[in-house]
Formats: C-alpha cells, sequence, structure tokens
C-alpha cells in the first residue's frame, strides 16, 4: 500500500513538473509573440526617422569648348545627361560609359542664348542675343529590343516661339511661361519697369484659332532696385524682391491690367533678395538672400469681414548658407528644395517639416535634379559632371510634422492636421498623429463616462442587493453581451440608433436632466413609506423594479416636452441654433453614438469584473459592519468598495484598454472626421479607426504606410502604459485593503 502510494505520488509530481513547464512554455511563447509583434511595427516604422543618403554614382570630365553651359539635366532612370550651352545646343552623353550620345539645337541657328529658365517636366525657356524666345522640352523614350534590353533616346520638342521684340531701354532679364494656349513674357528693363506681353490663342467650336496679344508696362516706384524676379508657371502672378530686402508681388490674370498685392520686408537688415522659385504646386515661393538665409512665403487670409484678403506671410524657415543663395530648385515630386550658394555648395531641404535632410560636400556651377528625384547631376567650375543617387524616401516626416503645430499651404495658421490623401497631384500630404490621439482619448472617455457608472452601479446591485436566484440569471446574460461581435453593434448604432437620436436629440438630452431629477422626487416621497415593515419586506432585492417606471416616465415626459422647449427657447430648431450660437455642427454619428455604441462593448467587462471583486469580498466583513448598526449602503460604501477597489480599478482600466483598441464600433458609428473638438454633437477619429481606413489605400514601404504603423506602435505603447500604470496602482490598493 505504501509502495502504491509513493508510485501515485511521484506520478502526481511527474504530472506537476509536465505541467509547469508547458505553462511556463506557453507564458514565454505568449511574451515573445507580443515582443515580435512590438518588433515588426516598430521595424517598419523606423525608416521614417533614417536621414536622406546621397551617394556618388559617376563623375567624368567633359571635353573643352567654347561654349558656355547654361544648364543641365538627366533623365528618370539615371542613365543619359544633358548639357545645354549658350549656343542653344543641347548635347546628350551616357552616364555609363561618359560617351556623347547625341547633340540637338533648341532652334534653328540663332544668335547667342543669354538667359534659361527651367521648369517642371525639363521645359526650358530660352532668350536670345535678339530678345526673342524659343520654349523647348526635353523628353526621353524607353526603347526594349527583342532580347529585353533598354535604350534611352532623347527627344527635343519646340513648344512655343515668340519673335523678337523691341525695348525702349535695354533689357536686363526676360522670363516667360507657356500655360494652355497663352505665353507671357516679362522683361525687366534697365530703368527697373517691368514690359509685360502676353500672347493668348483661343480655339473656337469649329477649331479656328483666334490669336491675341495684350501689352503691360508696370512703371510704378518701387521700393528698391530689383535683383530678382520669378514668373509663375500659369503666368498669373509676378514676383520681385529687391536689394533693400522686399518682396513683391503682382496679380497679372487680367490680361488688360495689372496691380501690386504685396510689399513685404523678406530679409531684415536691408539685405539684398537673391533668389526666388516657386515651390512645388505653385503656391508658396522660396526667396534666398545674400545673408544666406532661406525662406518660403505664402498668401495667407488676413482681416476679417470685408476687410479680409489674402497677404504674402513668412510661413517657414530653411537651413541658411553661409555665402548668398545664388540658385534655388524645387523637387517636383515633394514640398523639398535645393538651395545653392555662391561658393557652390549645396543644401538639401524639406519646406512644411524644415528638416534639413543633406549637404552636397562638392562646390558646384550648375546642377539639376530627375523627374522622380531619385539623381542629381551637377557640374562644377571645372567642366566635371557628377552624379549622385539620392535616397530620401520620407523628407516629410519629422516629430514636428507629427506631434507639432505646422503651417501648411492655404491654412491662415499653424494647426494639427490629418489628411493623406487628396484628387490633385500638387497635394501635400499632412500626417499630424496628434487629432487621432485626441480622438481615441475622445471617444474613450466618453464611452468610459455611459459605461463606468452603469457597471459598477450594476455590479453592486447585482452582488449586494439582489436575490441569488436574479444574480445567476442577470449575470450570465450581461456576459454574454460580451460575445457580441463589434461589428454588429456598429451596424446597430450606426444604422438603426443613430437616425433616431438625431431626430429626437433634444428629448435625449432633456430625459438625461429629467430622469435624476424625477428619481430623487420619487424617491423621496416614498421614503416614509419604505420604512414600514410590510414595504419594506416586499420590496427587498426587487428595488430595481422601481426604476423601470421611472425611466419610462422621464421618457414619456422629455418627448413630450421636447417639441414645446425647442419652440420656446431655440426658436423652433435645436441644431440650427447650436450651429448659429454656439458655432458647433451637429453630425448624425457624434460622440453620444459612440458613448453608447463603446459603452455596450465596455459595460460587460467591468460588470463581470467588478461584481467577481466585489463577491470575493469575506461575508465577515459585511456581516460586522451590519452588527454595529450600518446600513447596507453604507456597509457597501465604507467597507466592501474600499476592500474590493483593487478589483474594480482593474476592471476600468481593463474596459479603457478595450475602448482604446475597438475598431468596428467607432469606424462605423463614427464620421471619422479627425478634428480636434470637444463637443459631443461631431465625430472624431482614433488611432485603430484610421489604421483600418488607410491601410487599404497605403503603398507598401510609403509615408503613409510607415505612419500607418507608427500608429500601431502608438497604440501598443499607450495600451503598454496604461496597464503597467494601472497593475501599480492595482498592487498599492491591494496592500492598503489587505489581500483584495
Amino acid at each position: 500500500m505504501q509502495k502504491l502510494d509513493r508510485q501515485f505520488i511521484r506520478k502526481v509530481r511527474r504530472q506537476d513538473r509536465v505541467a509547469t513547464r508547458i505553462i511556463t512554455l506557453g507564458g514565454l511563447l505568449v511574451i515573445a509573440s507580443v515582443i515580435a509583434i512590438l518588433v515588426l511595427i516598430v521595424r517598419v516604422t523606423l525608416p521614417l526617422f533614417q536621414p536622406a543618403h546621397a551617394s556618388m554614382t559617376t563623375n567624368f570630365s567633359l571635353p573643352a569648348t567654347t561654349a558656355t553651359p547654361l544648364a543641365v539635366g538627366i533623365d528618370d532612370t539615371g542613365e543619359v545627361g544633358f548639357l545645354l550651352d549658350d549656343h542653344g545646343l543641347f548635347s546628350f552623353y551616357r552616364i555609363g560609359d561618359h560617351s556623347l550620345l547625341t547633340t540637338m539645337a533648341a532652334a534653328p541657328k540663332k544668335e547667342r542664348v543669354l538667359t534659361v529658365e527651367r521648369s517642371k517636366d525639363n521645359v526650358f525657356t530660352l532668350l536670345w542675343a535678339d530678345n526673342s524666345i524659343t520654349v523647348t522640352q526635353v523628353d526621353f523614350r524607353l526603347l526594349y529590343a527583342e532580347d529585353g534590353q533598354r535604350t534611352v533616346k532623347p527627344e527635343v520638342m519646340t513648344l512655343e516661339e515668340s519673335p523678337a521684340r523691341q525695348y525702349p531701354v535695354a533689357v536686363k532679364e526676360i522670363k516667360a511661361s507657356a500655360h494652355e494656349g497663352r505665353l507671357t513674357r516679362v522683361a525687366l528693363l534697365a530703368n527697373d519697369q517691368f514690359q509685360i506681353d502676353r500672347e493668348v490663342v483661343t480655339t473656337d467650336l469649329f477649331d479656328n484659332q483666334k490669336k491675341e496679344t495684350f501689352s503691360l508696362l508696370i512703371d510704378e516706384a518701387l521700393p528698391g532696385m530689383v535683383t530678382t524676379f520669378l514668373l509663375d508657371a500659369k503666368g498669373d502672378t509676378l514676383f520681385a524682391g529687391t536689394d533693400n530686402g522686399s518682396l513683391l508681388r503682382w496679380d497679372l490674370r487680367d490680361n488688360t491690367s495689372c496691380r501690386r498685392t504685396d510689399n513685404e520686408v523678406a530679409v531684415p537688415g536691408r539685405k539684398a533678395v537673391t533668389s526666388l522659385a516657386m515651390v512645388f504646386g505653385d503656391i508658396s515661393v522660396a526667396v534666398g538672400d545674400a545673408r544666406g538665409g532661406l525662406a518660403t512665403w505664402s498668401q495667407v487670409w488676413t482681416g476679417e469681414g470685408k476687410e479680409r484678403t489674402q497677404k504674402l506671410r513668412q510661413t517657414h524657415v530653411l537651413t541658411s548658407h553661409a555665402a548668398p543663395i545664388t540658385s534655388i530648385l524645387p523637387t517636383r515630386r515633394s514640398k523639398s528644395l535645393f538651395s545653392m550658394d555662391a561658393t557652390g555648395l549645396v543644401n538639401y531641404d524639406h519646406m512644411t517639416s524644415e528638416k534639413h535632410l543633406l549637404s552636397l560636400d562638392r562646390p558646384l556651377n550648375l546642377f539639376a535634379l530627375s523627374g522622380q528625384g531619385g539623381s542629381l547631376i551637377g557640374l562644377d567650375q571645372h567642366r566635371t559632371v557628377t552624379v549622385w543617387g539620392i535616397d530620401c524616401p520620407h523628407p516629410e516626416i519629422s516629430l514636428k510634422t507629427l506631434f507639432a503645430k505646422v503651417w501648411y499651404e492655404n491654412y491662415d495658421r499653424p494647426e494639427y492636421v490629418w489628411q493623406s490623401s487628396s484628387g490633385n497631384d500638387d497635394f501635400e500630404p499632412k500626417f499630424s498623429l496628434i487629432p487621432l490621439l485626441f480622438g481615441t482619448v475622445k471617444g474613450t472617455l466618453y464611452a468610459m463616462l455611459f459605461a463606468v457608472p452603469l457597471a459598477i452601479f450594476g455590479a453592486v446591485y447585482t452582488s449586494q442587493f439582489t436575490t441569488c436566484a436574479f444574480k445567476k440569471t442577470i449575470k450570465p446574460v450581461v456576459e454574454i453581451m460580451a460575445s457580441v461581435p463589434s461589428v454588429v453593434i456598429g451596424f446597430l448604432v450606426a444604422l438603426w440608433l443613430a437616425p433616431i437620436i438625431e431626430n429626437t436629440i433634444l428629448a435625449v438630452i432633456l430625459t438625461v436632466l429629467i430622469l435624476p431629477l424625477l428619481f430623487v422626487i420619487i424617491m423621496s416621497a416614498l421614503k416614509p413609506f419604505y420604512k414600514k415593515p410590510s414595504v419594506k419586506t416586499f420590496c427587498h432585492s426587487y428595488e430595481f423594479l422601481l426604476l423601470v417606471p421611472v425611466i419610462i416616465a422621464s421618457m414619456a415626459l422629455a418627448v413630450w416636452l421636447a417639441p414645446f422647449v425647442e419652440h420656446l427657447v431655440f426658436a423652433g430648431n435645436f441644431k440650427q441654433w447650436l450651429y448659429n450660437d454656439l458655432g458647433m455642427r451637429y453630425d448624425q454619428r457624434n460622440c453620444i453614438i459612440i458613448a453608447f455604441g463603446l459603452g455596450i462593448a465596455v459595460i460587460p467587462i467591468i460588470f463581470s469584473i467588478t461584481e467577481d471583486a466585489i463577491s470575493n469580498i469575506p461575508p465577515s466583513l459585511s456581516a460586522a459592519s451590519l452588527a454595529l448598526g450600518a446600513s447596507r449602503w453604507q456597509t457597501i460604501w465604507r467597507v466592501v468598495m474600499p476592500s474590493a477597489s483593487p478589483g474594480i480599478f482593474a476592471a476600468i482600466m481593463i474596459g479603457f484598454g478595450r475602448a482604446v483598441g475597438e475598431t468596428m464600433i467607432v469606424l462605423m458609428a463614427t464620421g471619422n472626421t479627425p478634428i480636434m473638438d470637444w463637443s459631443i454633437f461631431n465625430g472624431m477619429r482614433t488611432l485603430s479607426a484610421n489604421v483600418a481606413v488607410e491601410i487599404p489605400e497605403a503603398a507598401v514601404n510609403g509615408s503613409l504606410y510607415r505612419v500607418l504603423f507608427l500608429c500601431a506602435t502608438l497604440l501598443f505603447a499607450l495600451t503598454f502604459i496604461v496597464n503597467t500604470g494601472a497593475e501599480l496602482v492595482r498592487e498599492r490598493l491591494r496592500k492598503k485593503y489587505g489581500r483584495y
């Protein structure tokens, strides 16, 4: 018998060891899985903050010639580079073997080219010595042989030609813009006047073309001598910088007149404006000065009412140079800028993030960027061509653009904005996470305000006041509520509850106000009768039945009063009054809907854990309190609740985590508008809903894709911090109130 007992004990111990190891292994696997998930999302997020990198791919020397190079360029593949000289000749070179591929003339033989202005898509505006203008475009065709080998074939096309024109005085510089059948030419004369000539070609329904010519002269007094000027891509706006730091702007949209709209001091200390360039999108203008400073200016709405107008304002300050800036080159895929100073050093900055991306360590005379922005070609004073590969996939992302106010184009002031996409190619993505964090906190707060009181009071009543039979019935029913799919809850509150509340919003608000008042009145009236033993015995454990008629009466009274209150107080339209008097817009899917939807999802969790925590309090504590003459409510408030506080706090924190991470309910029951407003009458966008909404449209490894993984990282971190803090508080409460 003893031998059998020893064998049984060894068997049990062996099973215990196996079970311990399996449980330990399972726990370690869970921890490892969580860490692996964290490592995965952080690994995808980290490239957002990696610095830009420029790697030299090749360099070679050009043959000596009498021609002076005026511009350089490179195709998108980085295989063919070209040079434009003052004879109007394009010379194309293979980057790989440095050989001359071909040469093409921009126009039939003319005199020397004076200036070249470059715009997007490799469009060059050439000003010849006779004051004639030629607008040409360099294009590259990709040809594939039967064996799959690729060949890049360059082409030079003439887009516009403008004949020579005689001016009354000498011409300093001419700039031109060709856009949709309209060629605008602006000449800066020696007396600091601007001569504007415009040719407009219109086509009627019968394809008959009509050509009109307009001329304007800007001869007004200027605050200083013009040092540089700029015409935007459409030819609608003229910018000019002066030797005392003034930035001027003229509106040229009218063919027969123009007006100066701005005269701002762009450079303090009366230093000259040395370079101007339109940032991608033609909204902001980049201003370089003689101090080496670089800033961008945008039109901002100022004033109120009829005085409200658009004025130029400095919106961003970028990395400064040590010498005057001579050239600014905007990229054609983002709001980034390359700037070169008088010493030939080149900086690469992003306008919106004000992030310095990189600096080239080789002085250049000329430089250009490929259309896709992946290659940069430069020419130095020794006629050496150098090509760099540019790796900068996320220039618009920085801690500032993610978590601070940013001054975006067309905004009156710096703001927190999330807007990831638009129908416009010139659109600037806005990735501020503050509206998403705000929406997460806002939705969770309103849900917890609704769910926590109901769940805790329900758990207290179920565990301390009602009968055991009712408790055995109601607790499983509430716990079953936790198994309802969140998509079903979101569907019901979005498509069924939201329209009902929209049509009866004032009645809902009146119910919230009337219910507690009516409940207090009825309970005060019943208090004398409740002291009678017969009534007390009859109502014992069924007090909740008294609340049912109170709720029904409150709702009926609110519905009956709502039309009268709306007519007398809110001029017959409560939602219109909200907008006109309080500036609040009522959205059908708002925080009220979220409170109901998330509350339904959170209440079962908080109720179940709270009820278990209260029920586990030893009956001896309650019995001792009652024996000393305390009432049931005093016993619960002073004895039971403090003892169960660790469990109650854990229930609230678990419910909080459930609300923070909920996706489908907030996705379906809100307008998913990333706004920052505490109003209960509009919606929000949470981090989890944002990931669900945006991830189908996010290009793999793009900025949006990685920012969404950053949202997931923030959710993970938020949950970890909340749970860690909750555990610390729970431990303190447990030590204070015993083993519970």
